[in-house]
């Protein structure tokens, strides 16, 4: 299918994120009518061009730019209101209109002080086996829903006469908590129900049952594109376990997520950058801890949105790459930052993985095995010039749409294009 006829598409990350899903969603957004975030937090960050100016979007769909359409963030994302706002008052001075497009579920659950509080303590408690959380909270947040007892709904919150009550016994409860196992000082209930009141008031607008919303803009016959936040290495059952998110981040995430079963969308297209990136502690078997790593993350701008730490870097895992393909049934890839590699000869693939001795061809599932693997790595000739001017398939040299072939046999899935920059118009596509 031509991406001219895509309709109802999700687009998810398919490494350990920071794949460059912002550039391809803000594209497909202006062929569509909604854009949906169905799961994650503020620990996820989308780059997003607004001109010449660059914009790293946490919480709002990254189809924000785009006044037409409806923006949603949905039941699977846990919410802070404080980073929300933040965005919000940054594009209204930009001009950018906010107030009739964004819709939020008020079944997403939201994020209090206490939470990134106890990611940051809970995270200093692990000493040498941190996790490597952003410390936004995201974690307890999303405990706390699965605890049922004391989660807080965006719903909840915008009612007054059940925020005030909830929020109350829910801090008695985690004063103790923290006070028995940290030592540390409790929360004012006060304190917090005053500023998160101010949130209520600007919140209740844009509060709505998403789900609903979501499947009446489907039966008539609206386009919508589903957002995936991370990436499906990421994905809480999954993924790397334990050093992943705490959603589900891979494509498996969306019916949950959003409420909407996977049936009505069509195409699922997964996003991989033409080598491997990770931020924070966990396995990544082709790791690259010499100069070509330093050269790939300097040539790549390799730096988080959210946290600005160095992103870990080295060649394309097609191991690992495509188990994710085919966990989210992925119809077709967007290859991105084929251009970083320009200045690359040889240029290395991992084509397996050597375990004890023995040749393997499948993602381990298990932490604790794929930290103890070496990769086999195939190495193929590199192209030798700057790419960030082609436009068409044709432009490409022969070399870079020979690595591009070469992948996309490894992950048995087609590549739909590649990116050659960090803009609009710098996505070749094969045919579109």
């Amino acid at each position: 299918m031509r991406a001219s006829e895509w309709k109802n598409v999700c687009v998810v990350g398919l490494q350990w994120g920071d794949e460059g899903k912002g550039q391809l969603i803000d594209i497909l957004t202006a062929r569509s009518d909604v854009v949906v975030r169905y799961n994650g937090g503020a620990n996820a960050g989308h780059s997003i061009w607004m001109g010449d100016r660059k914009l790293g979007m946490h919480l709002v769909p990254s189809g924000i730019l785009h006044e037409r359409v409806t923006c949603v963030i949905a039941n699977g994302v846990v919410l802070d209101p404080a980073v929300l706002f933040e965005e919000i008052d940054l594009l209204r001075g930009l001009g950018v209109k906010v107030a009739d497009n964004l819709r939020i579920s008020d079944r997403a659950h939201v994020v209090f002080p206490y939470h990134k509080e106890q990611d940051t303590l809970s995270e200093k408690a692990l000493r040498d086996n941190k996790l490597g959380t952003t410390s936004r909270g995201i974690g307890p947040c999303y405990a706390d829903k699965v605890h049922r007892s004391t989660g807080i709904r965006v719903g909840q919150l915008v009612r007054p006469d059940v925020f005030e009550p909830l929020l109350r016994r829910v801090v008695e409860g985690r004063n103790r908590l923290v006070q028995a196992l940290y030592d540390a000082p409790g929360y004012d209930a006060d304190e917090i129900i005053a500023t998160y009141s101010d949130y209520a008031r600007r919140l209740a607008p844009h509060v709505c049952d998403t789900a609903t919303l979501l499947h009446d803009a489907l039966d008539a016959g609206q386009r919508m594109l589903f957002e995936g936040a991370h990436g499906s290495l990421l994905d809480i059952d999954h993924g790397t376990y334990p050093f992943v998110t705490s959603s589900n981040a891979s494509a498996v995430g969306v019916p949950t997520g959003s409420g909407v079963p996977e049936r009505r969308i069509d195409t699922f297209l997964g996003i991989a950058k033409a080598y491997t990136t990770r931020v924070g502690t966990g396995p990544m078997p082709c790791e690259l801890e010499d100069e070509t790593g330093q050269k790939i993350r300097d040539r790549g701008n390799e730096y988080g949105t959210t946290t600005g730490r160095p992103r870990r870097c080295g060649w394309f895992d097609a191991v690992a790459t495509g188990y994710s393909t085919r966990l989210g049934g992925i119809d077709c890839v967007a290859l991105t930052a084929l251009n970083v590699l320009s200045d690359f000869d040889p240029i290395g693939i991992c084509v397996g993985y050597e375990l004890d001795g023995r040749r393997i061809d499948r993602f381990c599932a298990l932490a604790e095995d794929l930290g103890r693997v070496k990769p086999v790595v195939e190495r193929v000739p590199g192209w030798g010039c700057d790419l960030s001017a082609c436009r068409s398939w044709s432009d490409l040299p022969t070399a870079a749409v020979r690595y591009v072939e070469r992948l996309e046999k490894l992950l048995g899935c087609p590549i739909a294009c590649t990116t050659v920059g960090m803009k609009r118009d710098q996505v070749v596509w094969r045919d579109r």
